[in-house]
């Protein structure tokens, strides 16, 4: 081989600008002419380094911008924090994620009872004692407190009607008219009632015309139906009164109310499951009517036995059996009432206890449940 043909070479590979390694155009192929010798080549032949970003000298005529509107330059800082950053994606710096400071178990709430026990039970014992008081030490003083007491249920339930469904009951004619019936009652007994309620009625109706006349039907039968609920039925009490052991009457009818009432809740509190009327009371329960039932024919065994004279234990099984049907019926009719009304008390005067309505609702339609009774059972005086 000439000297020529081996100094040929170099100078090619220096002039094209690639040190020690052949032009683009030459590699993978021999030079032509039989002056090139294989072996008297460069043996080193680096690895070529592929940039992760486009040469600058590709695509001439664009050079300084593409069409995306990135230049070249964006793209090789890309490139290079591509090239420096993490390989993987699980290399990533990763923040840890928040946790929420533990919290306590939420405690299941307790089964309690719906109104304020305290006040509740304040209040009756109060009530309690007023009414013991009246009826064992004057019996017109006791009836003052029924009429007192009608006065009220009447204010209460006229004007929730007036808020709740713009029914103008009278009030002035039925309160007049309702204390009438109950001293009628007292006075003159069952024929003095009745004429009492005639009377108030009729005044209902006159006393509605001095307006006019839209509602007026509507108006007048509220003012009957308030009438004949409390001050009519409330009545039978004051008659119970008037017979020579009437306090000792009265007294049994009130304790027996109280009882079913009482038995109902503790036993339907404790041991409720099936519902009596869900859709007029949810509270109500089939285990709790038999707790009044049985509270309520217990007490009256031993009320007829110990404080009527001439009763017996079996007449109280009857008694106490009634009065817990009619208590429980009277509160669900009420409870019909304050639903259509959309309200939960009739009022807000005895704290625990809501209105005076709401304590009356179990006793006006257990009155003449038991009056009759008494009078079946040991006469009428």
């Amino acid at each position: 081989m000439n000297d020529s043909s081996r100094g040929a070479a170099p100078h090619h590979r220096q002039h094209a600008g690639y040190a020690g390694q052949r032009p683009p155009s030459d590699q993978g192929r021999a030079p032509a002419g039989p002056a090139y010798d294989e072996r008297a080549a460069p043996q080193t032949r680096p690895m070529p380094i592929v940039p992760d970003f486009p040469d600058a000298g590709r695509d001439g005529e664009n050079r300084g911008s593409r069409a995306d509107g990135r230049s070249d330059q964006e793209d090789r800082d890309r490139g290079a924090a591509r090239l420096s950053g993490p390989l993987f994606r699980d290399e990533m710096p990763q923040e840890p994620m928040p946790t929420a400071p533990p919290t306590a178990p939420t405690p299941q709430p307790k089964k309690r009872a719906g109104r304020d026990l305290r006040a509740a039970i304040g209040v009756g014992i109060g009530l309690g004692a007023v009414i013991v008081a009246s009826l064992f030490i004057v019996k017109a003083v006791f009836v003052g407190v029924i009429a007192v007491a009608v006065v009220v249920g009447l204010w209460e339930l006229t004007s929730r009607l007036q808020e709740r469904k713009q029914i103008k009951a009278p009030l002035v004619p039925l309160a007049v008219g309702g204390v009438a019936m109950v001293v009628a009652g007292y006075v003159r007994g069952a024929e003095g009632a009745w004429v009492a309620m005639a009377l108030t009625a009729l005044a209902v109706l006159v006393w509605r015309m001095t307006e006019p006349p839209d509602g007026y039907l509507r108006d007048v039968t509220a003012g009957l139906f308030a009438a004949f609920y409390v001050p009519f039925l409330a009545t039978f009490v004051a008659m119970m009164l008037t017979a020579e052991d009437g306090p000792q009457r009265v007294l049994t009818f009130l304790l027996l109310t109280v009882v079913s009432d009482t038995g109902a809740y503790a036993v339907g509190w404790r041991f409720g499951r099936h519902k009596l009327a869900p859709r007029i009371s949810p509270g109500k329960t089939r285990e709790g009517l038999a707790g009044a039932v049985a509270f309520a024919m217990a007490a009256g065994a031993l009320c007829m036995q110990f404080l009527i004279d001439g009763g017996a234990w079996w007449q109280g099984l009857l008694l106490g059996l009634a009065v817990a049907v009619s208590a429980t019926l009277g509160d669900l009719g009420e409870s019909m009432i304050k639903r259509d009304l959309g309200i939960k008390d009739m009022g807000t005067l005895l704290p625990g206890h809501g209105g005076i309505m709401d304590r009356l609702d179990s006793l006006l339609p257990t009155a003449p449940v038991v009056w009759l009774l008494m009078v079946i059972f040991v006469g009428a005086s």
